[in-house]
């Protein structure tokens, strides 16, 4: 899972371990005053989870891992 924008992470709504569904939401980035909710694309178990709440991330960045 890569960000579809430039931003600061805000929150995060799952831990490596957790199973996912479609459309479960896995982190919230900031940009400009306007909130993105980052959600997963399939359902799976999260693997890894490389971002924390402040950090900064790019456009594309990898946020996280689902494992089918």
């Amino acid at each position: 899972v890569s960000a579809p924008m430039p931003g600061a992470v805000v929150s995060l709504y799952r831990q490596p371990g957790d199973t996912v569904d479609i459309g479960d939401p896995i982190v919230t980035l900031e940009a400009m005053k306007m909130e993105h909710v980052v959600k997963a694309p399939i359902p799976g178990r999260l693997v890894e989870l490389d971002v924390r709440v402040g950090q900064q991330v790019a456009r594309g960045q990898l946020l996280a891992i689902i494992e089918p």
